[in-house]
Parts: structure tokens; sequence; C-alpha cells
């Protein structure tokens, strides 16, 4: 008792609390210097080289594919440096480096992509290092980083006679203009992403009701309706080329059946851009299509209808509460496509 009186002021425990604090550890057969060497090893932060491969494993294939180079470059840079050491400073620092160094292209908007795609890279690390336990929120630097303001998009849509001048181009020129045709029909009407087209399986292909199931960004599925044209092309497609015969059953392929990949758009946009000229001038690549389609069915149908074709799912944003109230439907949607197509289909009332 008077051990604990003469050290309550003191922050060390009183000689008597620790005899028998030593007694305790020396029953469960635990030595004081155990304890300090598993604290001290708890608090060991990885470097930057030891855990942006574990992020790499645990994010999709699509994350890796947006921020995979600037990993590389942040390992180059910080390989060696532990996750806590970096300040907002230095992120910011690595951002404008990043930026100095990129790959000039006829599009390019002052390396503002660049810079964001940076900062989001080290985010998601630092995400995944919080959620880990590894760091608390407040030792996370990158969220003190401010992203780039977005300017507004250049992409919009083309008009009649420029999307008959692709279809053509596409459909006469290369080496697979069947492949390129039918890439070019799909974007047109469903207004997919290339994600969504790559990952199209021979499953998901409803040919009595005419719809397609698409998987895009951010794990979202939705039923798209096509034309029946459409539709049967596709599946023409996937039966000449092996599809069914696949383990993953992907519908668009190669001559040599091979599943398609993100390299067959660059090659396409490289060819049209060389038989017309105001596609190279422009950068149109495939999102040109899907903004083309959007904006004819806003005028056309209304906004709600554009949104659900769009794929866009609800949000607390500015139109969220609305949109809750006022969603189409894939028969509305079906009802576009039709307008759009000069094709009848399934899910439209008849009359």
């Amino acid at each position: 008792m008077s051990d604990r009186v003469e050290h309550s002021g003191n922050a060390g425990p009183a000689p008597s609390e620790l005899e028998a604090a030593r007694l305790v550890l020396a029953r469960m057969g635990v030595a004081p210097e155990d304890l300090v060497g598993s604290a001290a090893e708890s608090c060991v932060v990885p470097t930057f080289a030891e855990y942006v491969p574990v992020v790499q494993q645990a994010v999709s294939a699509g994350t890796r594919r947006v921020y995979g180079s600037y990993w590389k470059r942040v390992l180059e840079f910080w390989g060696s440096r532990r996750l806590d050491e970096p300040t907002a400073s230095e992120i910011k620092h690595l951002a404008e480096q990043v930026r100095a160094q990129r790959v000039l292209r006829r599009n390019a908007r002052g390396g503002r992509s660049a810079v964001e795609h940076c900062i989001a890279a080290l985010r998601c690390v630092y995400r995944h290092a919080v959620a880990d336990g590894i760091l608390s929120e407040s030792q996370d630097p990158a969220r003190r980083v401010a992203m780039p303001r977005r300017l507004p998009s250049t992409r919009r849509g083309l008009g009649e006679q420029p999307v008959a001048e692709l279809n053509r181009v596409a459909a006469s020129t290369g080496n697979d203009p069947a492949l390129d045709a039918l890439l070019v029909r799909l974007h047109t009407e469903t207004a997919c992403r290339r994600g969504g087209a790559l990952a199209l399986r021979v499953a998901d292909l409803d040919a009595d009701q005419c719809v397609v199931l698409l998987r895009e960004k951010n794990d979202a599925m939705r039923w798209q309706p096509v034309s029946p044209t459409l539709m049967r092309h596709l599946r023409e497609h996937a039966d000449q080329r092996g599809a069914h015969a696949s383990g993953d059953g992907r519908v668009l392929r190669y001559r040599n059946r091979s599943p398609l990949t993100h390299r067959r758009y660059d090659h396409l946009w490289h060819r049209l851009g060389q038989h017309l000229s105001w596609v190279a001038t422009q950068q149109v690549s495939t999102h040109w299509l899907r903004h083309t389609t959007l904006t004819w069915v806003e005028r056309h149908f209304g906004y709600a209808v554009a949104r659900a074709y769009a794929g866009h799912t609800d949000h607390a944003g500015q139109d969220g509460a609305t949109a809750t109230y006022v969603r189409a439907g894939l028969p509305e949607i079906a009802a576009a496509l039709a307008a759009l197509t000069g094709e009848e289909h399934p899910l439209v009332p008849a009359g």
C-alpha cells in the first residue's frame, strides 16, 4: 500500500508491482524480452516494395490495368521506403514527376490524367493499408492530396453520316472486317464500354428476348436489349470462332479463336484514322459511340431512358432521389433501340 502511495505521481509502476508482474510471467513461461520483441514486430510498417504486390493481388484486373504503370513508378522511386514515410508534399512532387515524364499524345491535356491516376493509385494502396490495420486513417498522406480539377470532356456524339462512314471503313478494311463491323454495331446499339463487350459470354446471350448481359466497371451487371440482327450475328460469330468450346465462353474472338483483347480496339481506331482524317484529328475512340447513342436516346426519349440505357445506377447525388421515381425499364430501353435501329423488338409491346 505504501509503495502505491509513493509512486502514485510517477509514470512507472511500483517495485512491488513489477515483481508481481515478473512472477506472473515466470509462471506463464514468458520472458519480458518476448513481449518487447512481439510489440516491436507488430509496429513494423512494410515498404512499398513489400506491400504494393499485396494490393495488386487484392484488386480487380481492371484496377491493375489502370494503376499498374503508376505503381511501377512508385516502386522505382520509393520501393525501399516504408508506407508511413512519404508526406503529402512528397506525393504531390511524385505526381508532378510522373506528369513531366508522361508519354505525350495528340489528345494530351497538360498531364492532368497522369497526376490524377498517380494520386488515385497511391490512395488505393493506403486504403488497403488502413483496412489491414497497418496504418490509421490519420497516417494516410494520400487522402490529404487534392485531385486536379477535371476539364470538360472533348468527346461528343457523332451525326448519322460520320457513323455511316465508320461502319463502311470498319467493314471493308483490315485483316478481320467482319469482327470490326460487329464491334462497331455492338457498341452503337448497346452504348456499352469496351470492358462490357470483352466480357460478353455465350451464356449472356438471350436470343428469345434479344437481350445481352453486360458486365462493366465496378462489378455492375445489367441486361441490355439488342436488335434481332445483332443477336443473330453475335451467335453466328460465337459459333464460327469456337466460343462454345472454350472454357470461359467469351463471344468476341480473333480468327485464331483466342478471346479478343483491348489491343483490337487500338488497332481498329488507328486504322479508321488512316482512312478518315477526322477520326485521327479529333482522337475519336469507342467511347464516342457511347456518347453518340446516349445523346440520340436522350434527345428522342428523355433523360430517364438515356440514364437507364447507359446503365447508370442510382446514387446519392444531384438527381439521385428523383431518379428513384423516374427509372426507365427494359421495355422503354427496347423501344428506344427499336427506333434507333428500325427493327422490331420482342420486349416492345405491340401496338
